[in-house]
């Protein structure tokens, strides 16, 4: 807090000498209204009698507290007798509160600053029980859009329904239409002072407006529409009030389901190029949207079912720029209010640099370190992603984006989340903050918690501490950290009802336990994304060879200091080279002695605890299972270090070294069976296949630490089998069993082809010299594949339509580079329908070398019986032909790599 004067000591009128208070506020003017209804309420409660005016009273002995708005008639009129200084009064959202004999001016820069002046004053008297006598303060927030999320989502498809597709509906959305529910939520967001409120879906258009021109479009009943129109406009209005923005994101390009079916096309399909009639529907869909609703804005998400950049270009400035256009012409209005342009699976800098000229009020969104929190030193190039747009000096803002390494324990590390805000203004250069929920986003309004009586914990209360530490520094990042310990001391005191040494062992429980998830998975992770959820772990084949489980490109880059990996380490270790940045063995020895400390320190706050206790012991107990996590996932880097290590050795007793930490992995992992079994309901909130790490995740299963636990003791149990085998074996080596021809399916091909050919050793499937098979594994030696031109892929695209009679899977190759020629494989950090098939993982690694073409990677995609067809996007990939759906197919690296590769060692645990 900034001071106009020296004035640092406030007196107080006690409530002994009570007395009437008039509050002087314009009744128009909605924002300062509300915030003198909350200075009312707390007033009140003080014993206060409350009368409020328009004009200030002439005389008066009472306490009068005028509320109002810089350059306003009102102000000028309410202030004209007060020598009031407001020359520095200038900046968006600033205040200042000054006091001239009995009188408390309250005077905002706009709106929205007379609203955070009032509950400025509104604090202070929670915390004193008086009203300050005298109070000269001025204040002003840093980032000038703080705001929080809420997805419009569901942890699992809708029936019938693709991904993101989530009409507004009671049955789908109950919690939606509670307007209470509602109250409390923007309650809480203006007690934090933030001022955006997102509103998440794949296509909500369909169920907020209707168009004249596809009125088969609409997909929600009549009855439905009319409860979204209601409630809309309750929460535009509410929100409004509390000086919140709401921003309706959506995705691109998706359609309503009627009209889809309408036109016989489906509603999302990522390899589709842009149609006059999609262009058409969305323009007017965002049209209407814009003339309906004009003061929510727009964050438009260019993908995850757009096919490349260029048409993410074409789509921004041709589709999405000229509705909003359509929409503000159809008002009569001249202005270009914001639109927010997402930089999630798209060049943002190439977009911007496209529709700039069209339209000049554009902001950008870039996610902080992806879907997970991991850092307050990002770098790489996502960093340099965020330093572009913010280069632009417009509006960027930072997403804190699904946490998906921090579900589902309680997070609230405020040194942590200050130094996060911090690299977002000095390293990022960005200037505004979009938090999501810290955890089960995908189940909101709820929390993971099982409770005693059943019921469950909305995710707002829970999380309390989430959204106040970065809504704080999100307005003053630059607080004094002395300061700020004494700060969060008292306010967790205040909450359990402890003295202030008990709310400093709280908050070092918090802030010890909040290093662990990030400084792990920016080290060990395979993404950052939520196909990955940390907290349930990882096997060790996924530490010793990540490849197989396609590390996300730029990750571990982007997300931490410089650090070196585990398959670096070992190797630099094996010869005895320096080592550089992070290290394995420094972070895991840093995160067994964080839950050491997290622990201590909780279990040490514990007897002072008189208030909220139930939501103590929840609370303690998420530290316990963080130091489980921590000493679970210790043991296991240990053991794969000296897996490591044998892949270069060949010396057994390095296994041998390895197996006592595998045991004793197992025994803290059942330790966090044991804390989380009566204790929640799940580990992620997204409960689709879309979860692929540590394990799959299809129909809802492999969500909690108890079904994770035979997984990992099969992984172990494994281990000793290989182990025993290995020390039975003359030379040190296990004969391995060579995979055998997979069964092939004939299918009927009803697209153009230029033919087939035969999957073998000489086979030129581009017909040419540099695209000859010279090596190819034996499970992909019966096939037949289909030959295309390889400048038609990368024109455009691959396309394929079939007819099968029974299920089959469709054997692809993909390329083992980044190179644009080649099309990536599939990934789920930007394609959420990169498994509608069954396609995200690697079924044979490794599995055919080509002449002078980058080796091989297998995936397969299902297909059930009937007509098919199959739309990649644009680069070079091998259709490689069909097989049986219904034979059992092992997963395995097959090893074909380039001289001087290091083989993979998983094979110990399978």
């Amino acid at each position: 807090m900034k001071y106009l004067s020296l004035l640092f000591l406030c007196f107080y009128v006690s409530v002994s000498s009570a007395q009437n208070i008039t509050i002087v506020r314009d009744a128009n003017a909605p924002r300062a209204t509300f915030g003198a209804e909350k200075l009312s309420e707390i007033a009140t409660t003080k014993g206060f009698k409350v009368v409020f005016t328009d004009k200030v009273p002439k005389k008066s002995k009472d306490k009068v507290i005028v509320i109002g708005e810089k350059g306003t008639d009102f102000w000028k009129q309410n202030s004209k007798n007060a020598k009031i200084d407001d020359s520095q009064l200038t900046k968006k959202e600033g205040f200042q509160i000054c006091t001239q004999k009995n009188i408390i001016y309250i005077e905002g820069t706009d709106a929205t600053g007379a609203l955070y002046g009032t509950m400025e004053l509104v604090d202070r008297i929670k915390t004193s029980g008086e009203i300050p006598s005298e109070i000269n303060i001025d204040d002003s927030p840093e980032m000038v859009l703080r705001g929080a999320c809420i997805g419009m989502q569901k942890p699992v498809y809708l029936p019938g329904r693709d991904v993101y597709e989530y009409p507004y509906t009671p049955e789908t959305f109950p919690w939606f239409y509670d307007k209470k529910l509602w109250t409390k939520y923007l309650d809480m967001m203006v007690d934090n002072r933030m001022n955006s409120l997102y509103l998440w879906n794949g296509h909500p258009f369909a169920s907020l407006v209707k168009l004249k021109d596809y009125p088969f479009a609409m997909e929600v009943s009549e009855e439905d529409f009319k409860k979204n129109e209601e409630i809309y406009k309750y929460l535009t209005v509410e929100a409004n009030k509390r000086g919140i923005w709401v921003i309706q994101m959506f995705y691109n390009i998706i359609v309503s389901k009627p009209f889809a079916e309408h036109y016989n096309i489906k509603t999302q399909d990522r390899s589709r190029p842009i149609t006059p009639l999609l262009s058409d529907y969305t323009r007017k869909s965002i049209a209407a949207f814009i003339e309906k609703y004009p003061n929510v804005g727009l964050l438009v998400c260019l993908g995850e079912a757009i096919n490349t950049v260029d048409d993410d270009v074409e789509w921004f400035t041709k589709t999405i720029i000229p509705g909003v256009q359509d929409g503000l012409k159809a008002l009569g209005r001249t202005d270009e209010p914001p639109i927010i342009l997402r930089s999630h699976d798209t060049d943002a800098p190439l977009v911007m640099e496209k529709s700039l000229p069209l339209y000049k009020n554009l902001y950008t969104e870039s996610k902080y370190t992806g879907e997970s929190l991991t850092t307050y030193a990002p770098g790489g190039p996502w960093g340099e992603t965020h330093r572009q747009l913010s280069a632009l000096k417009s509006i960027h803002i930072e997403n804190v984006h699904i946490l998906a390494n921090l579900e589902p324990f309680r997070y609230g590390s405020p040194d942590f989340i200050q130094k996060t805000v911090q690299a977002m203004h000095n390293i990022h250069g960005a200037n505004a903050l979009h938090l999501y929920p810290q955890a089960s986003y995908w189940d909101w309004p709820y929390s993971a918690d099982k409770t005693k009586t059943g019921e469950r914990l909305l995710e707002m209360d829970r999380d309390w501490i989430w959204y106040k530490a970065w809504s704080r520094y999100a307005w003053d990042s630059k607080r004094d950290r002395k300061e700020e310990v004494k700060f969060w001391d008292k306010d967790l005191a205040a909450k359990y009802g402890t003295d202030d040494e008990a709310g400093n062992n709280i908050l070092k429980a918090y802030e010890e336990a909040g290093e662990i998830a990030p400084k792990t998975l920016r080290q060990f992770g395979i993404t950052e994304g939520n196909r990955q959820t940390l907290l349930l772990g990882m096997f060790e084949s996924q530490l010793v060879n990540p490849a197989k489980w396609r590390v996300y490109p730029g990750f571990h880059e982007s997300c931490g200091p410089i650090t070196e990996l585990l398959l670096d380490y070992a190797k630099k270790e094996w010869n005895h080279k320096a080592h550089a940045g992070e290290t394995p063995p420094q972070i895991i020895s840093e995160i067994t002695q964080h839950g050491k400390l997290a622990v201590e320190a909780i279990d040490k706050a514990e007897a002072s605890v008189t208030k909220d206790k139930e939501e103590f012991l929840r609370l303690k107990n998420d530290m316990h299972a963080y130091k489980a996590f921590a000493d679970f996932f210790s043991e296991k880097v240990k053991a794969a270090m000296l897996v490591l290590r044998y892949s270069y050795s060949n010396d057994i007793s390095d296994l041998d070294q390895a197996l006592p930490h595998l045991e004793k992995s197992l025994e803290h992992y059942q330790l966090l069976v044991n804390l989380t079994k009566d204790s929640y309901w799940y580990a992620n909130s997204m409960q689709t296949a879309q979860r692929r790490i540590p394990i799959g995740g299809d129909d809802g299963n492999n969500k909690t630490w108890a079904e994770l636990l035979p997984h990992y003791e099969r992984e172990m149990a494994n281990f000793k089998r290989n182990l025993a085998l290995l020390k039975l074996s003359k030379d040190g080596k296990i004969a391995t069993k060579e995979g055998k021809p997979w069964q092939t399916a004939e299918v009927t091909l009803l697209s153009e082809s230029k033919g087939t050919y035969a999957v073998k050793n000489g086979t030129q499937v581009y017909g040419t010299p540099i695209s000859e098979l010279v090596k190819i594994a034996p499970e992909l030696q019966n096939l037949k594949g289909i030959t295309f031109d390889e400048t038609a892929q990368n024109e455009n695209g691959t396309h394929l339509k079939f007819k099968n009679t029974k299920a089959v899977k469709l054997v692809v190759g993909y390329f083992n580079s980044d190179q644009k020629r080649f099309l990536l494989p599939p990934s789920l950090e930007t394609d959420a329908a990169g498994n509608a098939y069954g396609q995200a993982e690697v079924i044979l690694a490794s599995a055919m070398n080509l002449k002078e073409l980058p080796r091989v990677n297998i995936h397969t995609y299902t297909f059930q019986p009937g007509e098919n067809k199959l739309d990649l996007g644009k680069g070079k990939v091998l259709i490689l032909g069909f097989i049986d759906a219904n034979q059992t197919i092992t997963t395995r690296d097959v090893g074909y790599i380039d001289a001087g590769e290091k083989g993979a060692i998983d094979w110990l645990f399978y």
